[in-house]
């Protein structure tokens, strides 16, 4: 299952600009607004899962992070970002792994996940990843998580997503993490469309 995943994430980021896929953002607002509202100094350490070609490491990199690690399963996304960030790419560490597969060797401060979780759809696969999230953090950390809420797609390039409202998705990471802030996002893609996002922030006990 692993190998036909990434031969999909591979696929899509060799035939498609960044700039057109649905999940493109410019500047990547909500993450950085929650990120402002948790006042984390710049030398906390951060995971972004699932980061591929984002501009979110771009965005923390010129505020001064140093502990930036970025995983994805396509290789081909990382190599985008870390070609857009020429040099400043040594500053960060990528990672080509499947979350669902993945151990981590330490802890963050932050883990960020803006839209793996949603893919996957089975509980044995969601049970891996919060395996996974529980090994990369310790009491204090931060989760911060976007999914399509309720009324969002129910694909995504392709695949069929597991949507959420804040209580669900609180409640697949219960008792370990608590929920602190939830929103929603309505975000535009660049073909003009919108789609519904759960945006929660949890705080590992």
């Amino acid at each position: 299952m692993t190998d036909a995943k990434r031969e999909h994430w591979d696929e899509v980021y060799r035939t498609k600009a960044t700039d057109s896929v649905s999940w493109y953002q410019p500047i990547p607002e909500p993450s950085l607004k929650a990120l402002d509202a948790l006042q984390l100094p710049a030398t906390a350490s951060l995971i972004d899962v699932g980061g591929g070609a984002s501009s979110l490491v771009d965005r923390l990199v010129e505020r001064g992070w140093s502990d930036l690690t970025v995983l994805d399963i396509a290789a081909p996304a990382l190599d985008v970002a870390k070609a857009r960030l020429d040099d400043d790419a040594m500053r960060v560490t990528w990672m080509v792994a499947d979350v669902a597969k993945w151990r981590p060797w330490r802890c963050y401060d932050v883990w960020h996940d803006r839209a793996v979780f949603h893919f996957l759809t089975e509980p044995e696969q969601r049970l891996a990843y919060r395996h996974a999230l529980e090994a990369g953090t310790a009491a204090g950390s931060v989760v911060i998580i976007a999914t399509f809420a309720p009324d969002g797609p129910e694909r995504c390039s392709g695949l069929p997503v597991q949507r959420y409202d804040a209580a669900a998705l609180a409640a697949e990471f219960s008792p370990a993490f608590t929920l602190e802030r939830d929103w929603r996002e309505e975000h535009t893609t660049p073909g003009g469309g919108r789609q519904s996002f759960q945006w929660c922030v949890l705080h590992r006990r």
